[in-house]
């Protein structure tokens, strides 16, 4: 099975990554089932990354119906350590217009339908997500982005996850607003809970398409206006990956970040009672501490 350390989980309009080399495409069942699609593994800028489309080739998943426990475990069994999710979102404040790009530092939950942990039967854990994306790769990001010299990044904000798949109504728009949010999407979570409860280190490229609907002087937000700055947007993003490639550190354990050993002291479990069946489906997650 070929291996990667930097996964990519593209989101709409990021189906392919056209400039990869060496490409092979592998398809990985997990205990929870099968990905959004196949993996494809190639490298970018000389470097092995995963590629895999979040609502599969063809756009056939919408938000609430991604497989996402199945896709953080499937880049976890390709020894991926870096998660770089690439989501279209929508702009709350109007000093982030629509083709400028975030990388935000805050998470606000607002999905109500979706599992949003690995664990279960017998297994019980509680890891720390007071900084939900990690900040190492943020700030790569954010540096990556800056190296274009053509890009508008933001860096920092709060990332309101909806559930949808409907967009906002003008209510919840003003009222996220009044709350201190400051872009919308429907699929940072529950990926970067699973990341963290698998010691990734998960952050976001979010690509501002619209306004939302809060915004008086521009048109309601539509397929049409979403799809029409995408294409900018994820022409940008591909930029970044590919000059980030290249400055991921080969080991974490030199990073300030905590990610890697995010389950050092979260399983709350006594190994003694933790089911056999269960220790052999999360060797993957929690083989290191628990044998």
């Amino acid at each position: 099975m070929p291996q990667a350390k930097i996964g990519v989980i593209g989101g709409s309009g990021l189906y392919q990554m056209e400039n990869m080399t060496d490409v092979e495409e592998v398809r990985i069942h997990t205990p929870f089932g099968d990905p959004s699609d196949v993996i494809t593994i190639g490298k970018v800028s000389g470097v092995e990354m995963a590629f895999l489309p979040r609502h599969g080739r063809g756009h056939r998943l919408n938000p609430s119906e991604v497989p996402s426990r199945a896709n953080i475990w499937a880049l976890k069994s390709l020894g991926v350590e870096w998660v770089i999710s690439v989501s279209a979102v929508g702009s709350l404040r109007e000093h982030i217009a629509p083709r400028d790009l975030v990388i935000p530092d805050q998470l606000f939950d607002r999905t109500k339908s979706r599992v949003n942990s690995f664990y279960e039967g017998g297994v019980v854990v509680h890891c720390g997500f007071a900084e939900p994306f990690c900040p190492t790769l943020g700030s790569l990001l954010v540096e990556s982005a800056g190296e274009l010299g053509d890009v508008k990044v933001h860096q920092g904000g709060t990332y309101v996850c909806m559930e949808g798949p409907l967009f906002s109504t003008k209510a919840e728009s003003n009222v996220y607003r009044q709350l201190g949010m400051d872009i919308i999407g429907m699929t940072a979570l529950p990926e970067a809970k699973l990341a963290r409860e698998a010691e990734m280190c998960y952050a976001v490229i979010a690509c501002a398409t619209d306004y939302d609907c809060w915004y008086e002087e521009e048109e309601p937000v539509s397929v049409e206006m979403v799809v029409g700055n995408l294409s900018a947007n994820i022409g940008n993003a591909k930029r970044i990956l590919q000059k980030i490639a290249q400055k991921l550190p080969a080991d974490r354990s030199a990073q300030t970040c905590a990610c890697d050993h995010a389950l050092a002291s979260a399983i709350m479990t006594d190994p003694a009672l933790i089911p056999a069946e269960a220790k052999e489906k999360y060797s993957l997650l929690i083989g290191r501490y628990i044998s």
